[in-house]
């Protein structure tokens, strides 16, 4: 099946009315948005960057303004029975988070109002004893009842740029919030408000000037409403599953297994019954199959903009964390009193980069949804470790190759630069496990899957990774100053050996090491490789 011959793929297309003029590929959620907008509703969303928060909002605007002219054998023509349409103001407040100051964001804020609202009769005029909120107010006090549709995109965009500053963030906070109060002060004007972005600050006094705006971003009822299922990708792209398994010569059973590894695994839903695609990677991997599975959530956009601002003022956890279980209250995931209290975890999840796992009453345990969000963060937290070199500065440039075709000799030369280039001051080595940690996120940033402390009937070995048709197995021993490093050496030998570490791998090309770290001189000093 040739690609021409295919419905186009919805790749960046965040408009509605555009994609289905166009006849793109739209993985129909319009039953999900028939609940939503049925009623006369105030709600809140939020979800990690490329989930196509942007296109719902489109969606919404398109049924409110126009009916059901764009929707067309989809689920919601048979359920939405409302024959009016409405007034629809759309608010992008992405177009407002460049500014230095509170004075620069008031004006900002004022001319996208006083430009959005004007459709529905807003005249601004700039006066020192009318506001601009006085003034919408007073407009939205002459409109009808339920005549009016407000969406807000990307609220939170003008608080996570200041977030390393609290004045400003304060500022800024009540400058939203006297805008929030003129529509909670005149709310019989609104038929609907959906509001929608990344991270959650609704514990600021933001969102207390509306009155029961519900928040259904932990919602069961709402966990798919964004993303992929399986059943989804199978029905949607089934064309582009059988090109893209001709193209990488794989069965369509293995590939979509290797798509499941790759790109599934968010989970947005307090009791994680359910979990989904991230779209914006797995259509890129559906444009092109031969450039195989790229990162392309973490490549498109890096580290969202909430997250560089918290790490201009906060360290996120240690490196040594980096493959630890995590736990986090159902509440922190709720909710964020104030930007000075953020929860690093709560962050880390609200942006993507952590997801919900398993729930057991109020506390959420969370962990890497997949391969790509598990490699960006080792990449993340390499950067730490390396005082912002990548392993290719550092030396270790092609480690997958080097594991696949490369003796033990290269490998620990290899691991010998790595720790070298180690910022000591902030990420000393201390023990076996903060130097098993650091060779797990250098491994896990090459896109390998190394895991720690394999569990046999007899112990657990250190670490364990696959590279191509090889298994490499490391026993750690740190030596201290003055410590002996060939005893060291040999009780890792005898370690692998009498726990049978690997055994069950024999039937695998089988490489097993055991190192010895000398904390005084910083590196491998002793080691022994045998099959």
């Amino acid at each position: 099946m040739r690609k021409d011959t295919l419905q186009d793929l919805p790749l960046g297309t965040s408009s509605f009315e555009a994609l289905r003029e166009a006849g793109e590929i739209y993985v129909d959620k319009t039953d999900f948005i028939f609940r939503l907008a049925s009623k006369r509703r105030k709600l809140f969303l939020t979800r990690p960057r490329r989930f196509g928060k942007s296109l719902l909002i489109s969606t919404l605007e398109s049924l409110f303004k126009n009916g059901l002219q764009y929707f067309r054998n989809l689920k919601i023509e048979k359920l939405w029975k409302d024959e009016r349409t409405y007034n629809v103001v759309r608010l992008d407040f992405s177009e407002i988070r460049d500014f230095r100051s509170s004075d620069e964001f008031a004006k900002k804020l004022t001319a996208l109002i006083a430009r959005k609202f004007n459709p529905v009769g807003l005249k601004y005029q700039i006066s020192e004893l009318f506001s601009m909120s006085d003034q919408l107010s007073d407009c939205l006090a002459t409109l009808p009842t339920n005549s009016l549709v407000l969406l807000i995109d990307e609220y939170d965009a003008p608080l996570t740029a200041c977030l390393n500053d609290f004045k400003l963030f304060d500022e800024v906070r009540l400058k939203l919030a006297s805008f929030y109060a003129a529509l909670k002060a005149n709310e019989a004007a609104f038929r609907f408000i959906f509001i929608t972005g990344i991270t959650t600050f609704n514990k600021t006094s933001i969102f207390s000037e509306l009155n029961n705006i519900s928040d259904i971003s932990l919602s069961p009822e709402y966990g798919t409403l964004l993303g992929y299922t399986h059943n989804e990708v199978k029905a949607y792209f089934a064309d582009y599953l059988v090109q893209s398994a001709t193209i990488v010569k794989e069965k369509e059973e293995k590939l979509f297994a290797e798509l499941d590894r790759q790109y599934d695994g968010f989970c947005f839903d307090r009791d994680a019954s359910q979990k989904v695609f991230a779209p914006w990677s797995l259509l890129n991997f559906f444009e092109d199959p031969r450039s195989g599975f790229v990162d392309y959530w973490f490549e498109s956009g890096g580290k969202p903009n909430v997250l560089q601002k918290y790490l201009q003022s906060h360290s996120l956890r240690n490196p040594e964390e980096y493959g630890k279980e995590k736990t986090v209250s159902i509440n922190v995931l709720s909710g964020a009193s104030d930007p000075n209290s953020l929860s690093d975890i709560g962050l880390l999840t609200q942006t993507g980069y952590l997801t919900i796992k398993k729930v057991e009453g109020e506390t959420v345990y969370v962990g890497y949804p997949n391969s790509e969000v598990r490699t960006a963060m080792a990449q993340f937290y390499i950067e730490q470790l390396l005082a912002g070199k990548t392993l290719e500065q550092a030396g270790a440039d092609r480690i997958v190759h080097r594991l696949e075709t490369k003796g033990a000799e290269s490998i620990v030369c290899m691991l010998n630069r790595l720790f070298a280039s180690l910022d000591y001051v902030n990420y000393p080595v201390r023990n076996e496990a903060s130097l098993r940690a650091f060779i797990q996120v250098f491994f896990s940033g090459a896109g390998l899957e190394p895991i720690v402390e394999h569990h046999n009937a007899h112990g657990r070995s250190d670490l364990e990774v696959r590279a191509g048709e090889k298994v490499w197995l490391f026993e750690l021993k740190v030596a201290k100053e003055g410590e002996n490093s060939e005893r060291l050496l040999r009780e890792a030998i005898e370690q692998i050996r009498e726990r049978r570490y690997g055994y069950s791998l024999l039937d695998k090309t089988l490489i097993r090491v055991a190192l010895v770290f000398s904390l005084e001189k910083k590196e491998f000093i002793r080691w022994k490789a045998f099959a």
